[in-house]
């Protein structure tokens, strides 16, 4: 593959605000005029800017089937003429190229976060491996491990953003640049190189730094890739890369013995600020990673999109198979918007504000963004134990009672059997009409019909297994619930979305669209990276994107 050209003023503009003391006088000053680091707790303070601070929570729920447009008709015929908070809204739903957007949650803003979090890392190991050859007294084992797992949930999030799903080695689809070292260059040249590559390279990040994480550096570790944070994220790495024994490993790490502490679903939270700061307590053992983010998740519920009629009985609205998911939910959902249309929303999405002129009533609009949990990586075992060869189905069914329990905030009992599964998940029927055969029942939003085996041959979905792998989406579904994580999973299993826009418009996204790997900045493609390709909407062949230089 032909390596491609990208200009540092755009991959890494923001470098030069933390490696700049000053920018009064910017234009006055040497390109490579950077912060020299001298001693290692420098290095710490530098690794506080490793994290992104762009959140993609509104692009993964936009694209997911988490939200509708409530100006399409409803069941009754009735539509209304709502507008969008942001243009840019209208493309992410639509699975269009974005190109519109303020500053906050934009596809160029999420680019720009997630490399401007890669380059501190690798400057950051730069500098670690210069202060460790000039005196090898100095131990920063802690500090490479952060920045090396840092390094590599970056990547994960850019590859599963900005390309298709990881489907097996195979696979030619193009990935992501994996950038390892630090730019002292006006121009670099860049290979996006294939999914499975950028694949190998984060296993390869992990390994190197998993180890080496020491949670006694962190003033606060919850804001830090603390051990079981980055145990988590290598189990949800291990995930979507189906490796499953390793899956399991990382999340046993993480959850500990038999009784894992999860979300304290009992505490009432009256109003929508409390039930803010109720999700993001870094006090609570079930949150093991938080980000401070920009962004404009909570302003948006209520107009034209939202968590609303099938997107809400697949989520806050869904019971579950034991009827217990919902319970836990009293009082801690909230709804925006009038009586007809709106949106429902969890605590995941509350803002909190930063006022830089109280007088004038400005200033920044945060988000929470808690990124990892003991409730995830549950889920994430659950699932890899449905493939394990060292796992019985019995064994699922134990996780899938860990999770039910951890959200029974009532003195009812839980109980799950295998049949309240098939009763629930009813994946086939017989047809009266042709007897012998079978029909998939499709159950409104209990699940999505999926394509692992056209993702890859070797990737078996059986019919005993298929009900528990409904079971684990579902659950992950409504565990992720305004984060953005719905879209990774519709990608990596295949699923099939339609999206009905307006009063008649309706689009399709099938199970290896070319519109699942979100088109990158243009502003990258003019520096002169391939882009994705696209469909050309008069043949049913692909073309490369090429827009105005």
């Amino acid at each position: 593959m032909e390596e491609m050209k990208m200009k540092k003023s755009y991959l890494f503009f923001g470098l030069f605000i933390l490696f700049f003391w000053s920018c009064d006088d910017f234009l006055n000053r040497i390109p490579d005029q950077r912060m020299e680091i001298s001693k290692a707790s420098e290095i710490s303070e530098m690794l506080v800017y490793a994290y992104s601070s762009c959140s993609y929570a509104i692009l993964g729920e936009l694209m997911s089937d988490n939200m509708i447009d409530n100006t399409s008709p409803d069941e009754k015929g009735k539509y209304y003429n709502l507008g969008s908070f942001d243009r840019m809204h209208d493309e992410m739903f639509a699975w269009e190229h974005v190109v519109s957007g303020s500053f906050y949650d934009t596809v160029d803003r999420l680019w720009e976060a997630c490399y401007y979090a890669i380059a501190v890392c690798n400057h950051a190991l730069e500098a670690i491996e210069k202060l460790e050859k000039a005196d090898s007294t100095i131990d920063l084992r802690a500090q490479r491990g952060e920045a090396l797992i840092s390094r590599a949930y970056h990547h994960f999030i850019l590859v599963n953003i900005f390309s298709q799903a990881y489907k097996d080695e195979s696979q030619t689809d193009f990935g992501i640049p994996y950038v390892t070292k630090p730019e002292t260059r006006v121009e670099v040249q860049y290979n996006r190189h294939t999914v499975p590559y950028v694949y190998k390279m984060i296993d390869e990040d992990i390994k190197a730094g998993i180890d080496l994480i020491n949670d006694a550096k962190y003033l606060i570790p919850k804001y830090h890739f603390n051990k079981k944070a980055a145990h988590a994220f290598a189990a949800r790495f291990y995930l979507f890369y189906r490796k499953w024994d390793q899956v399991i490993e990382h999340a046993d790490f993480v959850l500990g013995g038999d009784n894992p502490i999860f979300r304290d679903w009992g505490q009432t939270t009256p109003t929508a600020e409390s039930m803010g700061y109720w999700w993001i307590n870094d006090k609570s053992p079930n949150n093991l990673l938080m980000f401070t983010c920009y962004s404009l998740l909570f302003r948006i519920w209520g107009d034209r999109y939202g968590c609303s009629r099938d997107a809400y009985e697949g989520t806050l609205g869904m019971a579950g198979p034991s009827k217990a998911l919902r319970r836990c939910l009293t009082g801690k959902v909230y709804y925006r918007g009038e009586q007809d249309f709106g949106s429902f929303l969890l605590a995941a999405s509350y803002e909190f504000f930063e006022y830089s002129d109280k007088v004038a009533g400005i200033g920044f609009p945060h988000t929470v963004r808690v990124e990892f949990t003991n409730e995830e990586t549950l889920l994430c075992r659950a699932e890899a134990k449905i493939y394990s060869d060292k796992y019985s189905l019995d064994d699922v069914m134990t996780d899938f009672l860990l999770f039910e329990n951890s959200r029974n905030n009532t003195t009812i009992p839980i109980t799950l059997k295998k049949s309240d599964l098939d009763e629930f998940f009813i994946t086939k029927y017989a047809d009266p009409d042709n007897p012998g055969s079978s029909n998939i029942n499709t159950k409104g939003e209990r699940y999505k019909e999926l394509n692992t085996e056209k993702m890859s041959p070797s990737w078996i979905v059986t019919d005993e297994m298929l009900n528990y792998v409904y079971c684990v989406l579902l659950y992950r579904r409504v565990e992720n619930i305004h984060n953005g994580m719905r879209f990774f999973d519709i990608k990596r299993y295949g699923i099939e979305l339609t999206h009905n826009i307006g009063k008649d418009r309706v689009e399709n996204l099938t199970w290896n669209d070319p519109r699942k790997a979100v088109q990158i900045p243009n502003d990258v493609i003019a520096a002169g990276l391939d882009p994705n390709p696209r469909p050309d909407p008069m043949t049913t062949n692909f073309k490369t994107e090429i827009l105005a230089k």
